[in-house]
């Protein structure tokens, strides 16, 4: 155990609130999954146990594999898979995989596994858009030259994501604005990006397999007198939780609640282990974006503090807004809870996503270890001291 932990590199802060969110999400999964297997799995609730532990421990192991590579090398391989993005999610949109009216999903043949472009585009553009940024940094006033591409880039890619899954698109683009106000963005320009922004909603209602879901929810969530099936299940799950819930394994609405074990799956977060449950969740998100900004602030290069915080920011602001749309200070949408929630591809995407801070966080406490040593020798030079600390202008009798 001891020459495992000394293996992971980084913040081991960050380390420990994944690895600590993994192995809660392996519990509360079971628990919500049993509505599921029966329907699914013939009963056997073991199915959704071993295949989620699996994607949890695919997800840890992404995260490894990516902290080890150095951040500097996401420069070069975000271009790449954001121009392999552009045809997966139009591929998706025309012939994926349709569930509930959308077509988010690739099936891989022969293995039975669906793939999500939107978790590689997400990960792809906020990458990309980092190495953009810090490029640009001396000329990120002139239009033509830093701020077009930025905009161009944006546009395309969340609408892309928005002709299928608006949630997702709408959280990605509340994240890139984030990010280019942080790369000294001027202001006008992030009021431009408001404006195509809006451009793209107009498309995704258009032409988008889920501009009228989106129109609907947020009727029904401005609406003093209806709430939604989903909505009015998770109240129940929520407020029969109390102070210290139910109890492990004990909650009933996940009988009831579509989906409570991912895009619900806080409900039942908060029905087991009550509102104790409840906070620490929320103060292990907290301490993850602590922590992220600490490396932000601590990054000698620009583009491994872009890169921390957009990637930060995407985890951060989709944990919040699914707790807000569980709790109903939000519309509903589709976001599943990062690290907690059962899913595929998301649980790998979120493990590499948590792989590329750490390899920053690495590679910034590398920087701040040689320079703490060049100031070391150099203030050794000024005092004319030897190896052996002892003034080397003084004779020896």
């Amino acid at each position: 155990m001891e020459k495992l932990l000394n293996r992971l590199e980084g913040d081991r802060i960050i380390w420990g609130v994944m690895i600590t969110l993994s192995m809660f999400s392996i519990l509360i999964v079971y628990s919500a999954t049993g509505s599921l297997a029966y329907m699914q799995a013939g009963g056997d609730n073991e199915h959704y146990l071993l295949r989620h532990s699996t994607l949890v421990i695919v997800g840890i192991i992404g995260a490894y594999v990516c902290h080890k590579i150095d951040y500097i090398y996401y420069s070069r391989l975000s271009r790449y898979a954001l121009l392999l993005s552009i045809p997966l999610l139009l591929f998706t949109w025309f012939f994926g995989s349709e569930i509930n009216s959308a077509s988010r999903w690739i099936e891989i043949p022969f293995i039975n596994f669906t793939f999500q472009p939107s978790d590689l585009a997400r990960l792809a553009l906020i990458a990309n858009m980092a190495s953009m940024l810090w490029k640009r940094q001396r000329d990120i006033g002139e239009f033509n030259k830093a701020i077009v591409p930025l905009l161009v880039w944006t546009g395309i890619i969340c609408g892309l994501i928005g002709v299928s899954d608006i949630s997702t698109a709408s959280l990605l683009f509340l994240t890139i604005m984030l990010q280019l106000f942080i790369g000294r963005v001027p202001v006008k320009y992030l009021f431009m990006l408001i404006a195509i922004g809006c451009l793209a909603a107009l498309f995704v209602y258009q032409f988008g397999q889920r501009g009228g879901t989106a129109v609907s929810r947020l009727s029904s969530f401005m609406s003093e007198t209806e709430i939604p099936y989903q909505a009015e299940q998770s109240y129940i799950a929520i407020s029969t939780g109390g102070i210290s819930g139910k109890g492990i394994g004990e909650s009933t609405q996940r009988n009831f609640l579509p989906h409570s074990y991912s895009d619900f799956v806080f409900a039942i977060v908060v029905e087991e282990y009550g509102l104790i449950g409840a906070l620490v969740i929320i103060g292990l998100y907290i301490t993850l974006l602590y922590r992220g900004m600490a490396i932000v602030a601590t990054s000698q290069k620009a583009f491994g503090g872009l890169l921390a915080a957009g990637l930060t920011f995407s985890l951060i602001l989709q944990a919040f807004v699914h707790m807000g749309v569980v709790t109903g200070l939000l519309p509903l949408t589709g976001l599943p809870l990062p690290l907690v929630s059962m899913g595929g591809t998301s649980l790998l995407f979120t493990g590499m996503t948590i792989g590329i801070i750490l390899s920053v966080s690495k590679s910034t406490q590398e920087d701040s270890e040689e320079i703490r040593l060049k100031r070391t020798e150099r203030s050794k030079k000024r005092k004319g001291y030897d190896g052996i600390n002892r003034p080397k202008n003084v004779r020896m009798n």
